[in-house]
């Protein structure tokens, strides 16, 4: 039997965060969810709100945050290039002022923690597939370094805690993930494609579609940010966490229209400014030292994740 633990989830009303407070209540702890509403909304927890062993707290994290728990998943920061460019500032402050206030929370009550990094700090890789020894490829003065220079900020303080103060910390590295309860206009693929072949209009691609990409489904990425926490403590990550499946972006688009039996046709734009090429991990240690891949299968999960959207539609 597992031993209920008080755990806080920063961002608890996102795509992830609401999936990972559903995880943990039905392993019997009780969840404090923590969220400011950028991204995040009311409904994703919704049906969560009558258990007694769930509590929500709307809180920006850039602020200190004074609560007594066991553990600390820090998933709170905007993640797709539509959100994360609407204010750079607050998301490099989301990142790095949020890092330091829960690593001081960590700290001062002696909390496990856990950072939910991004495969965006390979930046537009020059090693395939991209491994955790690998630096990245970042371009620190870019669009998109107010996330990528903010999740990197953030594993080098959760590191610098970890030796300085012993800190038990754990970094997952998440690549492309979807699922329901996706954000309908985020700007990320599998959510537009689904969005753009439902309502019939043209599927935009960016670039050739040429560029490549790897979807992991939800329920198999919040199986591993689990096991991450629980494993010991000299497993401190970083950790590759996503679908070594890779496959291009007009592959996905092609699938989707099959899939909806859309009439939708494809429509090509320019390619944005340092966007990744190629994007897939290797996730050899999440494998030997978690003992996690993922199992849900792209046709599989991207069937759920369309009938979520249909359900948004009749809505």
């Amino acid at each position: 039997m597992i031993s209920r633990k008080k755990v806080l989830v920063t961002g608890g009303a996102g795509f992830l965060g609401s999936h990972l407070c559903e995880r943990l209540l039905a392993e019997g702890h009780d969840v404090l969810c923590v969220d400011n509403y950028f991204t995040g909304t009311r409904d994703n927890i919704l049906k969560l709100l009558s258990n007694p062993h769930f509590e929500m707290m709307r809180h920006d994290v850039t602020f200190p945050l004074y609560v007594e728990v066991d553990e600390i998943y820090n998933l709170a920061c905007p993640a797709s290039p539509i959100h994360y460019q609407f204010d750079p500032v607050q998301t490099t402050k989301t990142s790095v002022h949020g890092a330091i206030n829960m690593l001081g929370l960590a700290k001062r009550v002696k909390a496990r923690i856990l950072q939910a990094s991004t495969s965006e700090v390979y930046g537009d890789p020059t090693h395939h597939p991209q491994e955790e020894e690998y630096w990245g490829n970042v371009n620190p003065i870019g669009p998109r370094a107010c996330y990528d220079e903010g999740k990197r900020c953030a594993e080098t303080l959760f590191f610098d805690y970890y030796r300085q103060h012993n800190l038990p910390i754990r970094v997952a590295r998440i690549f492309n993930t979807y699922g329901p309860r996706m954000h309908p206009n985020d700007g990320r693929v599998v959510s537009n494609f689904i969005m753009q072949a439902l309502k019939g209009e043209p599927i935009t691609i960016f670039g050739d579609g040429s560029q490549t990409r790897a979807f992991c489904y939800v329920d198999d990425l919040i199986d591993g940010l689990v096991r991450l926490m629980g494993a010991p403590d000299e497993v401190t990550g970083p950790i590759n966490l996503g679908n070594p499946v890779e496959m291009t972006v007009r592959e996905l688009a092609e699938k989707v229209i099959a899939m909806t039996g859309s009439r939708s046709k494809l429509a090509f734009k320019p390619l944005p400014v340092n966007d990744p090429t190629q994007r897939c991990p290797d996730i050899t240690k999440a494998r030997t030292v978690l003992g996690w891949r993922p199992t849900v299968d792209l046709e599989t999960g991207l069937g759920l994740t369309i009938d979520y959207f249909r359900g948004l539609a009749r809505a």
